[in-house]
């Protein structure tokens, strides 16, 4: 889908947004096939991490672009982050003001739009983005979030990439990012990319056959939906 003139991507993302309201419980985080996914998730960005910055990651400044209820700063947090070097950015309102209650005072979080957000540019050692790219259906919003993210990153910085390649036909607010279109939002970016996530339908019939069969199905990484990507900006 290309751009609409006249066409405002917020607004509609927060339309996707209140449709999928009913289906909170399907991710909620007691269920079996999604700890299982974050922790696949997880051991695949600690091994990212090490390779590309090593342990000492205090120091490193972040910033999330739709960081919803702080999931994934929090994460960050226990993984050695610190809160201060730690920002979000979060359109929806009741996410923002879900993830303030959670997160430390020190880390700093915006509301609105993350294309207009006051991050300083060459200010961030790495952005990252989880599944919010595939919400974004007009072309052109997404590479302009695609180039504010470039432009907050100081050379040598990364951008971590987690969403998925493939289209959902049972869900129309969503779409896959292939890693062709990855590389066109980045054109500069050195891109490393790993395939994760077994596919959320396998995942959630694995789990009711046998944990050992979500474990066994999730080592083909075919059956994967999602690319974790390091996208690195040039020294």
């Amino acid at each position: 889908m290309s751009a609409t003139p006249g066409h405002d991507e917020p607004a509609a993302v927060r339309e996707r947004y209140a449709r999928r309201a009913g289906l909170a419980d399907r991710y909620h985080p007691l269920r079996l096939e999604v700890l299982l996914a974050r922790q696949q998730r997880e051991r695949a960005l600690c091994a990212l991490l090490r390779e590309r910055v090593g342990f000492d990651v205090a120091g490193l400044r972040l910033t999330e672009v739709g960081c919803g209820h702080g999931d994934n700063l929090l994460e960050l947090l226990r993984l050695g982050f610190s809160a201060p070097h730690l920002s979000g950015i979060e359109l929806l309102a009741e996410r923002h003001a879900a993830a303030r209650e959670r997160l430390p005072a020190a880390t700093r979080l915006l509301l609105g739009d993350a294309v207009q957000a006051d991050i300083a540019p060459g200010s961030q050692d790495l952005v990252l983005q989880s599944t919010v790219f595939s919400s974004l259906l007009d072309d052109a919003f997404q590479q302009r979030l695609a180039d504010a993210m470039w432009r907050w990153l100081r050379p040598g910085g990364a951008v971590l990439w987690y969403d998925f390649a493939f289209d959902n036909p049972r869900n129309r607010d969503v779409r896959g990012v292939p890693l062709a279109r990855v590389r066109a939002l980045f054109p500069q970016g050195r891109i490393q990319a790993r395939r994760v996530t077994l596919a959320p339908p396998l995942a959630r019939a694995a789990v009711r056959v046998h944990p050992a069969l979500h474990r066994l199905l999730d080592a083909l990484p075919w059956l994967r939906t999602h690319r974790l990507c390091w996208i690195a900006k040039p020294d």
